[in-house]
């Protein structure tokens, strides 16, 4: 679709974006950083991303390959960083390294100094106290933080809207009910009940999306319930109820691209909670399962060793960033639906 497509108040909008200047490059950087995330195996890994042996091509990124392929005595997954494999390998063909040779899980055995170590030509962000490659790590960690706030985002976005328009296109005791109803759940302490939870249920990524989502979805219902109560009353609502129109299609095709304007300025800012919830729950050690490669962990491990300011420096820049990044988006989307922007 090019820019003559779009509509003139579309068009209005985009040039406003663009005329951010840093909330548009700010987009695209977080952009490529978030591609280059979604290539996290080809990135950082503990598996050569081809293996050439005895004139046979192997990708062991993409398959699972045995150790007695390649001269090996058990038939389980081959270990290319074992001495002998690589040895027998390189012998006989040639194995292409990622650019960062361990997965986030990798323990570098072959450490000159105890972990945590410094950075090094190995490690270059250094390692932390279990041995495992803190730039693997923070790579993995973007990632998965990244894709838990946009899951998020977007459940709370359905959640929420759908509330928001349905108190407020039918008013009256729907919307007085609604808003007790919101009032209450809004004061529960959704930390303490994470952490009850968390003596019952092991935590895991869809399990801590769930109980975030309970509570995250209420952001958006003041906005789109204030929308609807002033559109449900406008003459081209009016017409539509007239012409026979049920009400679904009413509120959905009708009112609700009105109330999206107002929506679509929210969610940058709701992302950038979620993305901070799930790293605060990781700190205080109620987030995902122990081992997982999470930035709010890299931070409590920064607070534990102080003697290794690369820690909690990696997962300070890294969050920065990233959160700097998606501000300043927010920012430049709200210059994009302000009508008072011309």
């Amino acid at each position: 679709m090019s820019l003559l497509d779009l509509s003139p108040i579309q068009q209005r909008r985009l040039r406003n974006f663009r005329n951010n200047r840093r909330g548009y490059w700010s987009l695209w950087l977080f952009l490529i950083l978030f591609g280059l995330s979604l290539c996290a195996e080809l990135i950082a890994n503990d598996k050569p991303l081809v293996v050439s042996y005895q004139d046979e091509i192997y990708f062991p990124v993409v398959e699972t390959i045995p150790e007695e392929t390649f001269g090996g005595f058990l038939p389980t997954e081959a270990d290319y960083r074992d001495s002998f494999i690589a040895g027998e390998i390189q012998a006989n063909g040639w194995m292409l390294w990622p650019p960062i040779r361990f997965s986030y899980d990798t323990i570098n055995y072959d450490l000159d100094v105890p972990s945590p170590a410094p950075p090094s030509a190995e490690n270059w962000l250094g390692t932390d106290d279990q041995g495992r490659d803190v730039a693997a790590r923070v790579i993995y960690g973007f990632r998965i933080s990244v894709l838990f706030g946009l899951t998020l985002t977007l459940a709370s976005c359905v959640v929420g809207v759908t509330v928001g328009a349905i108190q407020g296109y039918y008013g009256g005791k729907v919307d007085l009910f609604g808003q007790r109803f919101i009032e209450v759940w809004s004061g529960l302490p959704m930390l303490y009940l994470l952490i009850i939870l968390s003596a019952i249920v092991q935590p895991n990524f869809w399990w801590l999306l769930g109980i975030m989502l309970l509570f995250s979805w209420m952001g958006l219902v003041d906005v789109v319930r204030a929308e609807f109560l002033r559109a449900r009353n406008f003459e081209y609502v009016k017409a539509a109820r007239a012409l026979g129109l049920d009400n679904r299609r009413i509120m959905f095709r009708h009112i609700l691209p009105n109330a999206m304007v107002a929506t679509l300025t929210f969610l940058p800012f709701i992302l950038t909670g979620a993305i901070t919830g799930l790293t605060s729950l990781d700190f205080l050690g109620f987030g995902l399962p122990s081992g997982s490669p999470s930035l709010g962990e890299l931070i409590a491990q920064g607070k534990a060793n102080l003697h290794a300011p690369w820690l909690g420096i990696s997962a300070f820049v890294s969050l920065s960033i990233m959160l700097t990044l998606l501000v300043f988006v927010g920012e430049a989307v709200r210059d994009a639906f302000d009508p008072r922007k011309s």
